[in-house]
């Protein structure tokens, strides 16, 4: 006499963390997305003061390490050009700020929502933003803690598309 006993199927500790974060990546995107917004704000307001490699300012240490010439000689010989820079740099933050508050919305919204159009705008607009940063820090090689933690945002949003990639649907005409 055979007795069928059904097991009770528990997830596993991998199972269970995969499901909290399904159910939370949009909030782990807009966790990224307030980093890169206050990196982008701390640029436009604070270009000067916004900590680049070895706590050195951003702004100065991005040009000397792309032109090898000196910030002081830049702004002593040629101050409108510094203006100039420090305005390009300013407003490089201001876009930064907008694309960040625009994903923001996306993802508390549509993609919480579970809209598919979401999923793609924020694949493409996050790959656009975070790589071409990224590749601006290793042009000009200003690599500091800020600019290291653009791989771990990029790496959070990436993998939260994944985890919700099959709970997306196309949206309704």
């Amino acid at each position: 006499m055979r007795t069928h006993v059904q097991h009770e199927q528990r997830p596993g500790a991998w199972t269970s963390t995969l499901g909290l974060w399904r159910r939370h990546a949009w909030l782990v995107i807009v966790i990224a997305e307030v980093g890169l917004l206050l990196w982008g704000a701390g640029a436009a307001l604070l270009p000067h003061s916004l900590p680049g490699p070895r706590s050195a300012p951003i702004l100065p240490a991005g040009f000397e390490g792309y032109t090898g010439g000196s910030w002081q000689q830049l702004a002593a010989t040629s101050p409108e050009a510094a203006g100039y820079v420090t305005l390009l740099f300013r407003m490089y933050g201001i876009y930064v700020v907008a694309f960040s508050m625009m994903a923001i919305a996306i993802a508390a919204y549509a993609l919480r929502r579970g809209e598919r159009w979401a999923w793609w705008t924020l694949l493409a607009g996050n790959t656009v933003a975070w790589v071409s940063a990224m590749i601006y820090d290793r042009i000009v090689g200003a690599i500091g803690p800020f600019e290291l933690s653009e791989y771990l945002g990029l790496a959070a949003i990436y993998g939260s598309l994944a985890v919700v990639f099959r709970s997306t649907r196309p949206h309704d005409s």
